[in-house]
């Protein structure tokens, strides 16, 4: 599967707001002591990779997270990846909002639901998944298929990133994990998108790098497709 970028989806490390239970939403909540050590950990595993670029929601805890993860980097702030705007949840706890009509909405048919004074699921969704195919497109025509970059954004948008790249429908997104300071891998080839690491928080990140390709002398077109047979060799190792 060589010949097109691999995009990674940083969630930010823990927050207050995640600690005591509450909806953060896209109130300035900040990183508690373990969301530093997980962003500064996540770091570790993300040295030495040739990022092409740094993109990130506006939040500050996506900021502080690639701060101490990348701190080399100069981010691009871009809005369609910034939180689900939850309105009148938001600084909410967790326990009383699970009371609410819509909770049951949210967790069994997303699709429908509709924030009070706030955005829709399915708005979220839309947007989050056009910048992230926008950037991988720029990104590819810029630095070349092999190129790798990096997104810091939030939970339930890159759950419902990885339900597009999966093609299964966003009311089944909340069957996806991605906690905070996991590393999620995706291309997308000009067939499909392909999920390559999910919700990993403690795996070696060095073989997402894709190798550089080899020149084949000729391509059969029988054979000729971004999805091994069998499964595939995997990345070196």
């Amino acid at each position: 599967m060589g010949g097109v970028a691999t995009l990674l989806l940083l969630r930010h490390g823990r927050t207050t707001a995640n600690a005591s239970g509450g909806l953060a939403g896209r109130q300035p909540v900040e990183l508690d002591d373990t969301g530093r050590a997980q962003a500064a950990a996540v770091g570790e595993r993300l040295r030495g990779l040739p990022l092409a670029a740094v993109v990130t929601s506006p939040l500050i805890r996506c900021r502080q997270t690639l701060e101490l993860a990348v701190p080399q980097a100069s981010p691009t702030v871009d809005e369609g990846l910034i939180e689900c705007g939850y309105g009148s949840w938001e600084g909410q706890p967790l326990k009383k909002l699970a009371k609410e009509p819509l909770w049951p909405v949210v967790q069994q048919h997303p699709s429908a639901a509709v924030f009070p004074e706030g955005e829709s699921m399915a708005a979220m969704a839309a947007r989050a998944v056009a910048a992230v195919r926008t950037w991988d497109a720029r990104i590819s025509a810029e630095h070349g298929p092999e190129a790798v970059w990096l997104a810091c954004s939030h939970g339930d948008v890159i759950k419902a990133i990885v339900a597009d790249a999966l093609g299964v429908h966003l009311d089944l997104f909340q069957r996806i994990v991605a906690d905070p300071a996991s590393v999620t891998a995706i291309r997308y080839t000009p067939l499909r998108p392909f999920l390559v690491r999910l919700n990993d928080t403690g795996g070696d990140l060095a073989a997402l790098v894709p190798p550089p390709r080899k020149r084949r002398r000729r391509a059969t077109r029988s054979t000729d497709s971004d999805a091994a047979v069998g499964g595939g060799a995997g990345a070196p190792r």
